[in-house]
């Protein structure tokens, strides 16, 4: 949408695919990518310099634009292959997800609260997306683990390939790390979506958001937050998972960084700002004409730059 109208502002945007939100949040501090996708667990470490980034320490270049959709923790299994429930994983062969990706470091978090280490599973794998579908339908593993929207065309392609089943992610552990981290969120993946799935699957997940940092001018941040929300009816028609969203939402839910200089100003002149968070909130709370600027100074200026924004691989 924004590139239809290049011939007016100048600015073209370039879709990178990647290997998902970490990858894509050092790449846009080390200014190798203007904007990205990142699930809000990783938008919040990255801001306050936690868990994977606690090397790096505070990101204060970061930025939010808005957030998307609902990104469930979907465990897919193989309708023959014994698994029910979320502790029927152990002794099994499970993909955990590629290195860098959210549902890696998703994964990770979550064995902790369980108390399982990779030494448990029968065989633990890091094979990209591309290859997940062959491996499980092939019988070379059990299940997979992804994070994303429904309905997905890799769930589908997946049930298309082989008899497949999503299991429910319930557990006392479950509950405390959404307890421990307001970036989580109960969620129910619909039945139905899938062939062989007709019931709902409980689980939890994050929000899928875009992010970019000081590094890119708001020129282009405002170009692009503008072509998505003034044709979001479009936007929304991209994919089914798009289908729900509403604008205060995308300004509202779970953002941890400061809305960039150029996000903002569109937003004030649609009537919508948000209050910043304070570090132990994990959301906004937009108010319609109200506006507190980032509470962290930034010790650069702003520099131009041609966006080129990042896709996260499953």
């Amino acid at each position: 949408m924004m590139n239809k109208q290049r011939f007016r502002h100048g600015i073209r945007c370039v879709i990178r695919s990647t290997g998902g939100s970490i990858y894509n949040l050092k790449a846009i501090r080390n200014a190798e990518l203007n904007m990205g996708l990142s699930q809000s667990d990783w938008q919040y470490h990255a801001w306050h310099g936690t868990n994977r980034f606690a090397g790096q320490g505070e990101n204060v270049r970061l930025r939010a634009l808005f957030s998307l959709h609902a990104e469930p923790f979907t465990i897919i299994t193989r309708a023959d292959s014994g698994i029910q429930q979320l502790k029927d994983l152990i002794h099994h062969r499970v993909n955990l997800g590629a290195p860098g990706s959210g549902q890696r470091g998703t994964m990770d978090i979550l064995m902790d609260f369980l108390g399982w280490q990779l030494s448990d599973f029968k065989l633990a794998t890091e094979l990209p997306s591309p290859k997940q579908i062959d491996a499980l339908c092939g019988n070379k593993l059990d299940a997979i683990i992804v994070t994303f929207g429904h309905p997905s065309i890799f769930v589908t392609r997946a049930a298309e390939t082989c008899a497949i089943r999503l299991i429910p992610v319930e557990h006392p552990a479950v509950d405390e790390l959404i307890t421990a981290y307001g970036y989580y969120r109960k969620a129910r993946i619909p039945g139905g979506l899938y062939p062989g799935n007709p019931d709902d699957i409980p689980t939890f997940g994050v929000g899928a958001t875009f992010v970019t940092s000081t590094h890119t001018s708001g020129k282009a941040v405002y170009t692009l937050v503008k072509s998505v929300f003034d044709n979001l009816d479009e936007f929304k028609s991209l994919h089914p998972a798009l289908a729900q969203l509403q604008p205060t939402e995308m300004v509202q839910d779970s953002l941890s960084a400061p809305l960039h200089e150029g996000a903002e100003q569109y937003y004030r002149e649609i009537g919508i700002a948000c209050y910043d968070p304070t570090p132990s909130e994990h959301n906004r709370h937009c108010q319609p004409g109200a506006f507190i600027p980032a509470n962290r100074p930034d010790p650069t200026t702003t520099t131009e730059a041609a966006p080129a924004a990042a896709t996260a691989s499953p």
